[in-house]
């Protein structure tokens, strides 16, 4: 009997330790910006590092094509099927529904029959390059959280660049080539991702693996945002951990999953063969039937939702942080430098929240003002942010500033800054008179803050 019930208990333990594994406690979801708790000051504020849910960014995306007139259909033309290029009585009209192949047909819902997709001009012009470039915007900072994946309706092309901007297409950068022969194109080593390491994850490589000509069964190309991720989460991103102290230390690696503008530059549509049949210049265009970019709204760990408004995304920012991507304090809650969270440590992360202004807390109210309750100014418990300067006088009522995360108050007095009296807990509340002594014991308290900050020069 106790042999089975061991044995019972240790199948158990297996389970549980297998599914910890898989699904390990320390990932740091950072979905929650502040709970409340109880402390022996009262309800206060507990802040944690916080950042949206991941999503598909296409959704909030503007499109643009260069040049302008390059999507097939006015005038009409005719163009070679995408299996046999040697019938070649397809059309394309922009001026028919059912034959016009607009650049939002890049976006929309795939699995519909026939399929639908965006379709350039035909090489025409050949000897001249036939050159495009696509540029999806989303006028907010963006963090990458999964592969950006474009699907080919036509092959895959034999030259092409995907570039990033981080300045809202002031300039742009590579982020990989592509290529049938990498070294003729574009004078670069062939490469995959597999052939990085976590020393040289950030090295913009170009691939071949993605440029095949005509093959019906091959029209992905892939930029692989998780196997980069894996070099330092593990293959199957079970270490997450690593990662965010990865991204929080190293400011390169957190830039290179950021953007604000993707450009998918086509330089040369897929040939197949080594050379171009001028007589059937029908045969080559590019042609997109879907384009995937998954991603979280970069809100610098100080907000966990991210609203669209005036055809704009904007983080919902808390922490007394504002602007588009939080990344400044608010008016009165400026009483340190503004910073962004920290994934560190795990699992919940460092808030760095903006606190109140010295012109805010420091000055002193009227000898009858009640000073409002510290939650509702939202200065986080004391460990969890600095809340006091020694300088700067926070700590009231001759509260002294201890390693910048809490005040000790005198005898009289409570709260994170030392700012209610403790009588004011009692149920008949402090005397006038009583109060009054209470204030001339406690040594410099508020209505000698002024002159202090003067004999400091801080006023």
């Amino acid at each position: 009997m106790y042999l089975s019930r061991f044995l019972s208990l240790h199948a158990l333990w297996v389970t549980v330790s297998s599914v910890m594994q898989h699904y390990p406690s320390v990932w740091g979801h950072y979905d929650v910006c502040k709970t409340q708790i109880y402390t022996e000051e009262g309800k206060v504020w507990d802040y944690m590092a916080c950042q949206p849910e991941a999503r598909d960014m296409i959704k909030y995306v503007r499109v643009t094509l260069d040049p302008p007139d390059i999507t097939c259909g006015d005038p009409p033309e005719t163009y070679c099927a995408m299996g046999n290029p040697y019938m070649c009585n397809n059309e394309c009209d922009a001026s028919t529904q059912e034959l016009a192949h607009p650049p939002e047909l890049m976006f929309d819902l795939e699995g519909r029959h026939p399929s639908t997709f965006w379709q350039s001009t035909t090489w025409k012009d050949y000897p001249k390059p036939l050159h495009v470039n696509i540029t999806l915007s989303w006028n907010k900072t963006i963090e990458l959280t999964d592969n950006i994946v474009i699907t080919f309706e036509s092959g895959r092309p034999d030259q092409m660049i995907l570039e990033k901007s981080l300045d809202y297409g002031r300039t742009w950068q590579p982020y990989q080539y592509y290529a049938t022969d990498c070294l003729d194109a574009f004078h670069m080593d062939p490469k995959s991702v597999r052939d990085l390491s976590q020393h040289t994850v950030l090295e913009i490589i170009c691939t071949e693996e993605y440029s095949t000509g005509y093959m019906t069964n091959s029209k992905i190309i892939h930029f692989e945002i998780k196997d980069r991720f894996a070099f330092f989460a593990g293959p199957r991103l079970h270490n997450m951990a690593s990662l965010y102290g990865q991204l929080d230390t190293t400011k390169k690696l957190r830039d290179f999953f950021t953007i604000t503008d993707l450009r998918i530059r086509l330089l040369r549509p897929a040939t197949g063969e080594i050379y171009v049949d001028e007589q059937h210049l029908a045969r080559y265009f590019y042609a997109i039937s879907d384009i995937r970019v998954y991603g979280r709204c970069k809100c610098n760990l100080h907000a966990t939702g991210c609203k669209e408004e005036n055809k704009r995304l904007l983080c919902e920012c808390e922490h007394n942080t504002t602007g588009p991507d939080c990344g400044k304090c608010k008016k009165n809650y400026q009483g340190r430098p503004w910073s962004p969270g920290s994934y560190l440590p795990i699992p919940k992360g460092t808030a760095n929240i903006c606190i109140p202004s010295i012109s805010s807390i420091g000055n002193p109210p009227k000898f009858d003002r009640i000073w409002p309750n510290i939650s509702s100014l939202e200065v986080s418990k004391p460990n969890q942010a600095n809340v006091c300067d020694n300088e700067l006088l926070h700590c009231q009522n001759g509260g002294t500033c201890i390693n910048n995360v809490r005040c000790q108050c005198p005898p009289a007095y409570t709260g994170i800054l030392c700012e209610k009296l403790k009588c004011e807990r009692d149920p008949g509340g402090c005397r006038h008179s009583s109060a009054r002594g209470l204030l001339l014991s406690a040594g410099p308290g508020p209505l000698l803050l002024p002159a202090l900050l003067a004999a400091r020069g801080l006023c």
